[in-house]
């Protein structure tokens, strides 16, 4: 199996505002140290008007992170397309993968939060239209050297060549999350890898990465298991108290996403985020890798028996978590990992 990392940045740091951008600072650092300790990737989310100073220049930051680093995956999980001029967007990812070297892998989505369709006074049921013109630009852009003109429902450009090219050919691998058998179906007949949530059940992932796995092989697709990760969030814990502590913190810390997320006259919402599992108590929690490290070992062995066999770690904690994961846990699956390499 190998590791990666899944989750935020925010500008302030216990003790320092916002306005200091010490958070950022200190995602940075935990990430320089998460490459020299073996991890893969990492994956950065983009959110906006979050009241809680949330990443929100994705690419930016990343860009930051690519100077100081040589091996990490750089990933976006996700940069919500229709939020996003397609042409600038194309431009800005491309030039992230020539300066990481081809590191960059671009995870990609429609949309979720109630809070930013509303801030940005954007439709829902337009997100899917958005998504799909957006893409087809962006894809055009960086596989045509030629100029080209565009007069689309939401975007019109014309006599527009757009530079510079990425460095991964034809671009950079695309991610989408996807949770519905039916998403999952046009993520692989798109060639799109996948994005598997954090709260679905090791059973669910496996028959989700059948699918996936048989609707490539329909459209003539390889399948290998990197092209699928699972989100998972984690937290090595000393004893059980130690564990109960960390999951009512985990509920907590959840439930703020949730509140930001839906519309305040909705119900429960399927997918593949947050919003599918938080209708029911400890639906957000209960296939988290929380534990000590022999009871993380024996969840991650489950996913394994899945098909699994990348997984990107949300963790809770801090860098002293994401060393003892390394210490600890992640020797026990270096032979698969590095056969994962091969």
């Amino acid at each position: 199996m190998k590791f990666g990392l899944f989750g935020s940045a925010q500008a302030d740091s216990r003790g320092h505002g916002p306005e200091t951008g010490q958070g950022f600072r200190d995602w940075l650092d935990d990430n320089v140290e998460a490459e020299a300790l073996g991890y893969r990737s990492t994956f950065l989310v983009e959110h906006h008007f979050s009241g809680w100073n949330q990443v929100s220049a994705t690419l930016m930051l990343l860009t930051a992170l690519a100077m100081r680093t040589t091996r990490l995956r750089l990933g976006t999980a996700v940069i919500v397309l229709p939020w996003h001029n397609p042409v600038l967007l194309a431009e800005a990812a491309a030039t992230l993968d020539l300066i990481s070297g081809g590191r960059f892998d671009f995870g990609i989505g429609k949309g979720y939060r109630h809070s930013e369709f509303h801030g940005f006074q954007i439709a829902p049921e337009e997100g899917q239209a958005r998504f799909d013109e957006c893409l087809a630009l962006m894809t055009q852009a960086w596989t045509t050297r030629e100029r080209f003109s565009h007069r689309g429902q939401f975007w019109n450009f014309a006599d527009i060549v757009v530079e510079p090219p990425p460095a991964q050919k034809p671009h950079p691998p695309l991610w989408v999350a996807a949770g519905s058998e039916a998403s999952i179906r046009r993520a692989a007949a798109r060639g799109f890898n996948l994005i598997l949530d954090q709260y679905a059940s090791a059973q669910a992932l496996g028959e989700r990465m059948a699918i996936y796995r048989a609707e490539r092989a329909a459209h003539g697709l390889g399948f290998d298991p990197m092209q699928v990760v699972v989100a998972r969030q984690l937290y090595v814990a000393k004893d059980e108290a130690d564990r109960q502590a960390a999951l009512v913190r985990q509920a907590a810390y959840t439930q703020r996403t949730v509140d930001v997320s839906r519309a305040p006259d909705a119900a429960g919402t399927r997918g593949s985020h947050v919003l599918a599992y938080a209708d029911r108590k400890g639906g957000t929690e209960e296939n988290a890798l929380f534990g000590t490290p022999d009871q993380i070992c024996a969840m991650l062995e489950d996913l394994r028996a899945a098909g699994v066999a990348y997984v990107l770690l949300t963790i809770a904690g801090g860098r002293e978590q994401m060393r003892r994961f390394a210490r600890d846990i992640m020797p026990a699956f270096a032979a698969s990992a590095a056969a994962a390499a091969e």
